[in-house]
């Protein structure tokens, strides 16, 4: 099979490797649509962990094209999308809910090996969904992404009425705007410096869309003083020190300020701020329970703008570099779908 290998920070080659075959538990899958996350761009072109050889990639859809001993649960060719990778079950925090947190997780993305920036990806049987019948491979490849999306908005605890502030108008930003509105969310800001990220922010439901230089930022001495944009809910999807520290000055008070976004760079905060004001700050990782299965029926519905929020173009293989620096940049502004060389290969 192709794949599309990990080599160096922004160098990624095309190779030859084995198809992999499915030992008990396991399925393969022969993979049509891989979208590139923001976590690709921090690994693959920043070099953010990787080893070299390794193939990325885990926003992806596909067939079932080999079942491994002792799989009842699938059959060849069933359409399916990669879900979230199966948890302990038995620990406190599985055990109230929230397998983002659960004590005994491997790894902080996935529990597979290789990727689907290849022809083919071997996951376990159990960390697989079948896609409803009126969702288009394409689309449903935004499940990964939108269920993060939505576990931000869970730990926001928005509601209708709320206001909310998205900053940083990527795939995940874009698509929080796109699930906020579906949820009754009316007033929502994004924040966002490129240009054709903000229109993007405006055609999946924006209400303001401005320049990170309109955030008023208040001095130590000011602690009580409030934005004139100040929201109930800021969702930060950027990840940059400045950006998350700017969020923490737009909350009204009470309000929560909930990280999605990952960087390097560490924000600090006003603790008089935060105590004058009892603001909330907190993460989100990874998807809620049954996260997967509310993306895809968010997905399925006829309102939702999924094709706004997949760039036209795919890309193959030998284009995931190329398409990596153009995200990274700003010059494409919705997700990415990486499609692999279709081959005749014997699995």
């Amino acid at each position: 099979m192709a794949a599309a290998v990990y080599q160096l920070p922004g160098v990624i080659t095309v190779e030859d490797r084995p198809v992999p075959k499915p030992g008990p538990d396991q399925v393969l899958v022969r993979v049509h649509h891989c979208g590139i996350c923001g976590s690709d761009i921090h690994q693959l072109r920043d070099g953010w962990g990787f080893k070299p050889g390794t193939i990325a990639g885990h926003e992806w859809t596909g067939t079932i094209a080999a079942i491994g001993e002792d799989v009842d649960t699938w059959s060849l060719g069933e359409r399916v999308v990669g879900g979230s990778s199966p948890k302990c079950g038995t620990c406190r925090r599985c055990l109230e809910g929230k397998p983002s947190q659960c004590e005994n997780r491997s790894s902080p993305i996935t529990d597979n090996g290789d990727g689907a920036f290849a022809e083919f990806i071997l996951v376990r049987a159990a960390g697989v969904l079948r896609l409803p019948d009126s969702l288009s491979a394409r689309h449903a490849a935004l499940a990964e992404p939108l269920a993060v999306a939505m576990h931000g908005i869970t730990r926001s605890g928005i509601a209708p009425g709320d206001t909310a502030m998205v900053i940083g108008a990527g795939p995940i930003g874009a698509l929080t705007v796109a699930a906020l509105r579906a949820i009754g969310v009316d007033h929502i800001t994004v924040v966002e410096p490129s240009k054709g990220r903000r229109e993007l922010a405006r055609n999946v439901g924006a209400t303001e869309v401005i320049d990170p230089s309109d955030l008023e930022m208040f001095p130590s001495w000011e602690p009580e003083k409030l934005s004139s944009r100040a929201v109930h809910v800021v969702l930060e999807c950027s990840g940059h020190k400045s950006a998350i520290e700017s969020g923490f000055h737009q909350l009204l008070r009470g309000g929560i300020l909930v990280m999605v976004g990952a960087g390097i760079e560490h924000p600090t905060f006003d603790p008089n701020r935060m105590i004058l004001n009892e603001l909330h700050v907190t993460g989100s990782f990874v998807y809620d329970l049954g996260g997967f299965e509310r993306a895809l029926e968010l997905l399925a519905s006829d309102d939702f703008p999924s094709d706004l929020l997949i760039d036209p173009n795919d890309v193959p293989l030998d284009g995931v570099g190329d398409a990596l620096e153009a995200l990274a940049t700003g010059r494409i502004a919705g997700k990415v779908m990486v499609v692999p060389e279709a081959r005749t290969q014997s699995t």
